[in-house]
Parts: C-alpha cells; structure tokens; sequence
C-alpha cells in the first residue's frame, strides 16, 4: 500500500483549501464490481490505480473511546458506520490548526439495502480527550500535534465524535478540499440545484471573469472588499445546470444564503455535492472510460486518509461496498435543519436537542428506518 506522503506538514499547505465530504468514498466498491461486470482488464488497471494512491492510517484510529478494541474485518458483514472528516486549511496556515469543519457519519443498515447521510454541526460543544471543551471541529486540529499529522487529528476527531453520538465506527476518512476539485474535474462536471440567486464570499468578478480572492471571512468583509475595489460578488443564479469544479464547490461552501439556513444550507449543499458526485461516477460514460476511471480514483485517493478494520486491505473494503450503488442515500438534518445555538462566557456553541441524540443513538442500534418513520421532518428533501 502506498505510503508516500504521512500527511503531515510535508504536505504543501496549498494543495489543501476547504472542506467538503464524499459519499464517493462508498462508491468505488460499486464502481469496481461494474468495471468487473464489462473488463477484466480495466478492473486489474482500476486495482492497481487504488492500491498504489490510497494512503491508510492504522486500524488503532477505530478503537474506542473508551478503550475498546478496533473492529475486525467481519464488522462490514452487518451493519456499520463510516466517519468522514473534510479539513479546512488555506495557503499559509500552520501545519497543525486545520480543522474539519465538515463532520460526516454514513451509516449502512445491516441488510445492506439503506444508507443515511448525518452532519454533526461543528460548533457542538464536547468534551476532546486530553484537550478539554472545545467545538467539534477543533477535534482534529487536536490530535494533529506540532507535525500536522492527519493521523493523530483522525484519531482523536474519531473518539470524540463517538462519544459525542454513542456510534462506534467501523471505518473512517479524511479528504482535502483540493481531492474534491480532482475528483470533479476527473468527472468533467457535476449537476448542481441553485434554489435562490447566492452570491459568493469567496469568488469576485474581476475583469469580467470570476476569480478567487482568499482572506475573506464573511459576507461584511466580502462587500467591504467589493467597495474598495469595485470587483463585485460572484452570484450563483437560480437554477439547475452542470457546473465545472470550482463553481460546485464554491457554491456549497457558502453560508451566508438567502434563506438564512447559514450552516445547515451549507450542510444540504454539500450533500446535494456528494449525491451529483456519485451519480456522475457511476454513470455509463465514465465507467467504460479506463483513462477517466482511473484519474478518478487516482484523484480521490491521493487526497485521502483511510483507517479500515484490523486485517482489511484496501480493495476488500471497496469490494464490501458493492451492493451501495444502487442504494438511495438518504440525508438527514441534525436538529431537524435548526440552529439549536448557545454561549459559554462569550463564545457561541451548538447544542444537540433531544431528537438529533435519539437520531445517533437509532443509528448505534441500527433502527434509522424506525426513527425517520417517527420523524420525518428530519429527511433532508433538498439534498438531491
């Protein structure tokens, strides 16, 4: 397997931008048993492809946080659950304060025929081991250490995100913002629903043609920007079409939307990215493409950090996931898509209400379809 880069500060700050999550990761076990169905010679190109680029963190990352031991490889013959992790770091930054502001938990039931999308809002408020209270997504900026090792930040991010929701994983993840970019220009494009004009905090016109500015923060700073320099804000209009990359991922960073939904938008968005992710993956015209196949694997994995079960290799893992392709994902809405907010002294913090815990604890016993029978007010029906 391959080891070539330890994820840590060796690893250019600029090849890694913002968050975003990948249901992709379900996927590549689908896409192989599709590739196997039409060439034995695509799939041995496709398997060499995946073991060379996808780097793996130790099987110890799963163990509890409670001291339990990591799972075996018999966990994905039932139900199981996958964390995944999308870390936030900009040109610049120190190696060790990314953080991942996008918190992911995939649950497969155990028949294999359901699978559920949950976002863990990032300001929840828990307790990191070793670290004391802080938000959630300051986990895995936690375990980083001096190094920036994506390791240990996956590590500590696991336990406490286990705590936090009662889940033990079976498997977990982390993927930079720039493997997404790969990933869609891979793909060539991705079809994306704009439900209100959004304009952008991140992009400008400049010249009459939209471009990144870094170092803005919010919709103030962004305007302040466009005052001083007259370059406006790139808007996102209304409407279903392809986007190329950097237009699908920069509209689903955005949280100053017009609806007021701030990060829950934010969180629809990016599931609505995963979901157009998928269904261009596993589309007919890029699964007889070798040449496309394999820069999209190529792609994801490079910019990923995997921890599977003890004795699990790669491509066992993806083969696990065969029968997922033809499985709709279901999203659900931490809090129903409510921001359940709070302060302690003078910082701000999220709360979990009563119906989001007894959401993960559904997903622990493995009981989602019973939960989102009782509430179904919790199914993101935007998200696709």
């Amino acid at each position: 397997m391959s080891q070539r880069h330890p994820r840590t500060s060796a690893k250019p700050a600029a090849r890694r931008k913002a968050p975003l999550w990948a249901k992709l990761v379900l996927t590549f076990g689908a896409v192989l048993m599709m590739i196997a169905g039409t060439s034995m010679v695509l799939l041995r190109s496709v398997v060499g492809t995946l073991e060379e680029s996808v780097d793996l963190a130790g099987s110890d990352v799963l163990a509890g946080p409670s001291g339990q031991a990591a799972p075996d490889a018999k966990a994905l013959r039932g139900a199981f659950d996958v964390l995944l992790l999308g870390i936030d770091t900009r040109p610049g930054q120190k190696a060790d304060d990314a953080r991942s502001d996008t918190i992911i938990i995939v649950h497969v039931s155990g028949t294999h025929r359901e699978a559920y999308l949950m976002s863990v809002p990032r300001d929840v408020r828990v307790e990191i081991p070793g670290k004391g209270y802080r938000k959630v997504n300051g986990a895995f900026q936690a375990g980083l250490g001096p190094q920036g090792d994506w390791r240990g930040g996956l590590k500590t991010a696991t336990q406490t995100v286990s705590k936090l929701t009662g889940i033990t994983f079976e498997a977990a993840a982390v993927i930079d913002f720039g493997g997404f970019n790969k990933i869609i220009e891979a793909l060539g494009s991705v079809r994306m629903c704009v439900e209100a004009d959004t304009k952008s905090i991140h992009h400008f016109v400049v010249k009459g043609k939209p471009k990144y500015i870094g170092g803005i923060a919010d919709a103030t700073e962004a305007d302040q920007y466009t005052d001083r320099t007259g370059n406006k804000r790139f808007v996102h209009r209304k409407g279903c079409r392809d986007m190329q990359a950097w237009e699908a991922l920069d509209f689903a960073r955005q949280r100053y939307l017009p609806d007021g939904s701030a990060d829950y938008g934010r969180q629809r968005h990016q599931q609505q990215l995963i979901q157009a992710m998928v269904s261009k993956a596993t589309s007919a015209g890029v699964l007889t493409d070798i040449g496309k196949v394999n820069d999209l694997i190529r792609a994801a994995g490079e910019s990923m950090l995997l921890s599977l079960p003890q004795g699990m290799e790669v491509i066992d893992f993806f083969f696990a996931l065969q029968d997922l392709a033809a499985v709709d994902l279901v999203s659900l809405k931490t809090n129903a898509g409510w921001y359940n907010g709070y302060k302690v002294g003078n910082e701000s913090f999220e709360d979990l209400n009563d119906k989001s815990k007894l959401m993960f604890k559904a997903a622990s016993l493995d009981k989602l379809g019973e939960f989102t029978a009782l509430y179904p007010e919790f199914i993101n029906r935007k998200a696709g």
